[in-house]
């Protein structure tokens, strides 16, 4: 059993957690009506506290004791001590964890910025132009944005979110859907690293030709039950890529099944690695089932916040697995205009955005396929200690050659 699942209960006799059901189980509704009853409405749930926040019953306010990802197969809810032992003595059930709080990987630097150039020195130095050149822009692939929102009226957004919705305090789809805007300024420019379109000549977008399936999730309320519910609407929509520029400080198991269950639903996991230093790491980010993104600099030296750690496992042992451009890296402002931001948040979407052009290259290829090819393209530039970049910087030529070997 987790143990802060365990701790939770220990201080208040309930806890929030996350079920993931086996793939033969979660397909039947009697499954999911029966497993439902094992969870419970408590006044000391987070449920119940936001509920008094907003000074209505909690019926109004559309919580429960559990809410069920049908796209996922998870679900989310409160439980008490007799509820967590129906559920695991249920054959339906994969896993029970517990649900540490996400939250935004936050920059370590904002700038407001001109850019002077053509093109971003990121795509240059992944190799994107070449792919361009062959005529992959990501065109027909949907990237899924799970972020603080995107402004859909920025020039270089305007035409490049297919979808877009927000996730309210409990987790639950605002409808109707909103257009799509930005709480932060977070979002939007990480949206645009993926899929920005040209404006006046400018290019800030490592896939122009791609979709984004793009939702706010962060910050506030119950952010796991926000970002189980922008996960599960991203699978819905079909989207192929799942950039998340968040996570949990440290390496939690808990959130490890849901990664597990994209990679089955054959979406590929680009998570960021974290703000923190060498010797920390973010959750997601440090499982072996995610593609993890570190920061590099224009120097081609790792960014001193960018996060790395060896864990004590025979697959994966270093995280993050790659490094991309992360400082100094332009990109869309809301309400217009450009700004510069580090971060691995930064680097991130530049890997979904390559995953997105060899996706469009070979339609066909698995994520093992593309995560394969990504990583074969590494190579650590002098004087990079593995330590802090593992395989190093990508090369968007020879991950389309690698792809194309397979």
């Amino acid at each position: 059993m987790s143990r802060l699942l365990t701790q939770n209960l220990n201080a208040s006799g309930v806890a929030s957690c996350i079920v993931v059901l086996s793939e033969d189980a979660a397909a039947s509704s009697a499954n999911v009506q029966r497993l439902e009853g094992h969870f419970t409405r408590s006044e000391l749930s987070q449920d119940a506290a936001l509920s008094r926040e907003l000074g209505r019953p909690a019926a109004d306010t559309g919580s429960g004791a559990v809410q069920y990802y049908e796209h996922l197969g998870v679900f989310y809810g409160t439980i008490d001590r007799g509820g967590l032992a129906a559920l695991r003595s249920e054959s339906a059930v994969a896993s029970v964890s517990a649900a540490p709080q996400l939250s935004l990987i936050r920059p370590d630097r904002v700038e407001t910025a001109a850019l002077a150039t053509s093109r971003t020195w990121g795509i240059d130095a992944l190799g994107v132009p070449a792919l361009w050149d062959e005529g992959f822009t990501g065109e027909g692939i949907l990237v899924g944005h799970l972020d603080t929102g995107a402004d859909g009226k920025h020039p270089a957004l305007k035409n490049a979110i297919a979808a877009f919705a927000e996730f309210d305090s409990f987790g639950r789809k605002v409808t109707p859907a909103p257009k799509a805007h930005d709480t932060d300024d977070h979002g939007t420019h990480t949206a645009a690293t993926i899929a920005g379109r040209e404006v006046a000549g400018k290019r800030v977008g490592v896939a122009p030709g791609a979709k984004l399936a793009s939702a706010i999730v962060i910050e506030g309320g119950q952010v796991v039950a926000r970002v189980l519910g922008g996960m599960d609407w991203c699978v819905g929509e079909g989207v192929r890529v799942l950039s998340m520029s968040l996570g949990f400080r440290g390496f939690w198991e808990d959130f490890l099944p849901l990664t597990k269950v994209l990679r089955r639903r054959g979406v590929l996991p680009v998570f960021a690695v974290g703000n923190e230093g060498p010797g920390t790491s973010r959750s997601p980010g440090n499982y072996p089932e995610a593609l993890s993104v570190g920061a590099i600099d224009q120097a081609q030296a790792v960014a001193g916040f960018s996060s790395s750690q060896r864990f004590a496992r025979r697959r994966d042992p270093i995280v993050p697995d790659l490094v991309a451009p992360g400082v100094n890296v332009i990109s869309a402002k809301p309400g217009g205009g450009f700004q510069s931001m580090d971060g691995s948040s930064m680097a991130t979407p530049h890997i979904a955005g390559l995953a997105a052009l060899l996706f469009q290259a070979r339609p066909s290829s698995t994520v093992r396929a593309i995560e394969r090819a990504i990583v074969a393209s590494c190579s650590l530039p002098a004087g990079v200690d593995p330590e802090r970049a593992n395989h190093g910087m990508p090369n968007a030529p020879k991950a389309l050659a690698a792809l194309r070997r397979r």
